[in-house]
């Protein structure tokens, strides 16, 4: 299968450096050098995209905030610097990685590959599962509680499908992130964190019912 990643850079050179390498991997690229392209591209259906934080006029984050209502494939942040307050809000924005400039071209890959197989196994779990009011359409990837579709972020349903699917099982903000996002989560349990707090709100619109508990110095588990 000939993926098609969609790559968003304001460097030219960086541009052509990564299509040439992808090509050669026989990947099917489409570029985009400012924020205003990349909408426009994102239009194609990419399977994943890497994405520039720090682009003039419209950066990488408002980037990801627009196209993550249309699109659902894996986002990669490409980024020099990023400090945690930065990388809670790309999280929170829809991105699915950070990526640290000047990076290994074949860390980089592993990390592309690494995302598109978990969307691949995405496409294996079981199509429903019922939770008293809640509703989980995994091939739709859409939450229902009380019959109200809930307005999910990719990673907050992707928590809710890993939770749920593992109902009454205790794991910790690291073992979460780890287990959305694919790699270490050491220093992200914070984003952890928040995302479960808005899951907590959305849900709380319509039901008093804490399908996502905590369990006091150990982690979260779905309720059975």
């Amino acid at each position: 299968m000939q993926y098609k990643i969609l790559i968003i850079d304001d460097d030219r050179e960086l541009l052509k450096m990564l299509k040439d390498f992808f090509e050669i991997r026989r990947y099917d690229v489409i570029i985009a050098e400012d924020g205003h392209k990349a909408l426009k591209m994102a239009e194609s259906n990419p399977d994943i995209i890497l994405l520039d934080v720090n682009m003039p006029g419209l950066d990488g984050i408002e980037v990801c905030r627009r196209i993550r209502e249309q699109v659902f494939c894996p986002i990669l942040f490409l980024t020099a610097r990023v400090e945690e307050e930065d990388r809670v809000n790309g999280f929170l924005s829809g991105g699915d990685d950070y990526i640290l400039k000047p990076f290994s071209l074949k860390e980089l890959e592993a990390r592309i590959v690494a995302h598109l197989k978990r969307e691949e196994r995405h496409k294996t779990k079981p199509e429903y599962r019922f939770y008293g009011e809640c509703s989980i359409d995994y091939a739709k990837k859409n939450v229902q509680i009380a019959g109200h579709d809930l307005e999910l972020t990719k990673l907050e349903y992707e928590i809710i499908e890993f939770l749920s699917m593992n109902p009454g099982h205790v794991f910790d903000k690291e073992r979460i992130y780890e287990k959305v996002c694919g790699y270490d989560g050491e220093g992200d349990s914070r984003v952890v964190t928040e995302l479960i707090r808005r899951i907590r709100k959305k849900i709380r619109e319509y039901t008093e019912v804490e399908y996502i508990e905590t369990v006091w110095g150990m982690g979260y588990r779905w309720k059975k």
